[in-house]
């Protein structure tokens, strides 16, 4: 990323990352799944807090990001490395659809303000591509107007997805469950692309190997 120019394609560019790796779609299936049991109130409170946590957590990754790299002696193109496989490791469960049975409603007990943390905050909310995008944009911000710009679409998106999982319950009524399957299946494969993306720029940066360019 290129923080010496801002302008509309950088935005763009950005927002789109950010909506991938910030935004409610990888985390609304598990989000649905994962709170059938309980009513709208606690559906509504384990929302808040996650998308709470998410937002807090990506500021605080761009906020040290830079430091982090120094510290640990690691790359751009090592984080991207290895965000890209832990992505292509959720988006190819996404990918092949569901396989496993419905939870049972005598399953034990489920603490909804650790579920609110883990694993719908991190890694599902704030996922490998955000994890891996904040980072580097932590290490290349330029000046204060870069490092604004980025905390803003942060907050942006962090907005968008409180709106989302506040009105969950508003929002399921309307989704039908093929649409919703053939969607996360569809997404999958695409996150896998991407995750693909993210290998092969991170070890071009490394300089193992010699990335073709895409025209």
């Amino acid at each position: 990323m290129d923080f010496t120019v801002i302008d509309a394609a950088l935005v763009g560019k950005l927002l789109l990352l950010l909506l991938i790796g910030l935004g409610p779609k990888i985390a609304l299936v598990p989000f649905l799944e994962k709170t059938h049991g309980f009513d709208t109130e606690t559906k509504v409170r384990i929302g808040r807090k996650m998308v709470l946590i998410a937002v807090v957590t990506a500021l605080i990754l761009f906020a040290t990001g830079a430091l982090l790299m120094r510290l640990l002696h690691i790359t751009g193109g090592a984080v991207a490395v290895a965000g890209g496989i832990i992505l292509a490791l959720i988006a190819i469960k996404m990918a092949s659809g569901p396989t496993e049975k419905p939870h049972d409603d005598i399953a034990a007990p489920v603490d909804p303000d650790k579920l609110a943390v883990f694993p719908l905050a991190v890694p599902y909310l704030l996922n490998p591509v955000g994890i891996t995008v904040i980072i580097i944009a932590s290490g290349e911000v330029v000046s204060i107007a870069s490092a604004i710009l980025v905390t803003a679409l942060i907050l942006i998106v962090g907005a968008f997805d409180y709106l989302v999982f506040t009105n969950i319950d508003k929002l399921a009524k309307r989704m039908k469950p093929v649409t919703m399957i053939v969607s996360e299946v569809v997404f999958g494969i695409l996150l896998t692309a991407v995750a693909v993306q993210l290998i092969v720029a991170g070890l071009g940066n490394l300089g193992i190997i010699t990335p073709t360019a895409v025209h």
